[in-house]
């Protein structure tokens, strides 16, 4: 269930200071079940070696948008969440516009959330597919 509280807003003032903030992420939108997330293509976000996105952008673009997802999601009482299990396959690339990631719940259990990430380039090409499983993190007693 989503908690109802938690607004775009709320996660970019979260993540200043933090990775998602340096390559430019923006929280777009969250419903039940799903979220959505883009960033600006910057320089820094290229790999050297082929003037392309870094694959590593577009893993952190998809993993931050399951991971706050999975915040959004979380079941009352719980701590919080680690990664357990994160797999990317990439079917294109971009070089320069806007890249949006649109995660969606596949499973919210009690101690495992299993989203998936959709990445694409503003002509609505998808240049990546994601997957991540989440441990629900209990407090201690």
């Amino acid at each position: 269930m989503l908690r109802s509280q938690l607004r775009p807003e709320s996660f970019e003032q979260r993540q200043v200071g933090t990775l998602p903030a340096l390559l430019g992420i923006e929280v777009d939108a969250i419903a039940e079940g799903t979220i959505t997330l883009s960033m600006e293509i910057q320089g820094h976000h290229i790999a050297p070696n082929n003037g392309f996105l870094h694959a590593a952008s577009v893993v952190a673009l998809a993993d931050t948008a399951a991971g706050y997802g999975c915040v959004a999601h979380l079941p009352p009482g719980a701590g919080g969440f680690t990664t357990i299990e994160l797999k990317a396959n990439f079917l294109g690339t971009a070089r320069s516009g806007r890249v949006v990631a649109i995660a969606s719940l596949v499973h919210g259990g009690r101690s495992t959330q299993v989203w998936d990430a959709v990445v694409r380039d503003e002509a609505g090409k998808t240049i990546a597919l994601f997957r991540c499983t989440q441990m629900i993190l209990w407090p201690k007693v």
